[in-house]
């Protein structure tokens, strides 16, 4: 079920997709283990993020918060769309995940995936996976580690009203941190309250799920006026 659905948004996008539809593959020499992003003195993940920040014109804190929007959500989609299709959640182990460079920013696979179910597995993967190249894009290029889980909290939010209908803010509460209250549900979609840092680029427009663009809270009371303060970015 969630290879057909991947199949889909790969079609319906010109093939252009972050992640292989059918998630595992036999990587080739254009393949490179994800486990060296993390491998010190972080050569690779610093020339990742230099070639992005160089795409935009961008600071290095910047490029750092770009590449892991496009590698975290290319990493979180199959998990969300496969919670919100059936529970079954595919499982990329850190040794067995594979990533390159392509037209969607990167394009992720495995050499072998396990299922797991429910919001468990998503936060284990999380854990497992994402938070040892969190930690190393924050000590490299100094950009917040909650700025940067909220392009994962988004990479949650966005298959889930996009792609397939799920209760998103459900499965981020069950994940916790630290992704729980990094998005709000607003209309038929959401708001993050953290800044990927697009906008900071020149001449650029806001993504549509910008915390800029939260509507303000009123401030009934002086004595209620934390409650209506945006988080910062």
């Amino acid at each position: 079920m969630l290879t057909e659905t991947l199949q889909r948004v790969a079609d319906a996008r010109g093939g252009v997709i972050g992640v292989e539809p059918g998630l595992v593959i036999e990587p080739d020499e254009s393949w490179t283990p994800a486990a060296e992003l993390v491998r010190e003195p972080y050569t690779l993940l610093g020339r990742l993020v230099d070639e992005t920040a160089a795409r935009w014109n961008a600071p290095r804190h910047v490029g750092a918060a770009l590449f892991w929007k496009t590698y975290g959500y290319w990493h979180t989609l199959p998990m969300a769309l496969g919670w919100a299709l059936d529970g079954r959640v595919p499982v990329m182990r850190p040794a067995d995940t594979y990533f390159k460079v392509s037209d969607a920013g990167v394009t992720i696979a495995a050499t072998r995936v396990s299922w797991g179910s429910g919001a468990g597995a998503i936060a284990e993967s999380l854990e497992e996976s994402q938070r040892p190249i969190v930690a190393a894009l924050g000590s490299l290029a100094k950009v917040g580690e909650r700025t940067l889980w909220g392009s994962t909290a988004e990479a949650i939010a966005h298959p889930l009203t996009s792609i397939v209908p799920g209760d998103y803010m459900g499965l981020l509460k069950q994940l916790g941190r630290p992704v729980d209250g990094l998005v709000e549900p607003s209309d038929d979609g959401y708001f993050r309250r953290t800044c990927c840092l697009w906008i900071t680029l020149p001449d650029v427009e806001p993504c549509g799920s910008c915390c800029v663009l939260r509507p303000q809270r009123p401030q009934a009371t002086a004595a209620g006026s934390s409650m209506g303060r945006s988080s910062s970015a």
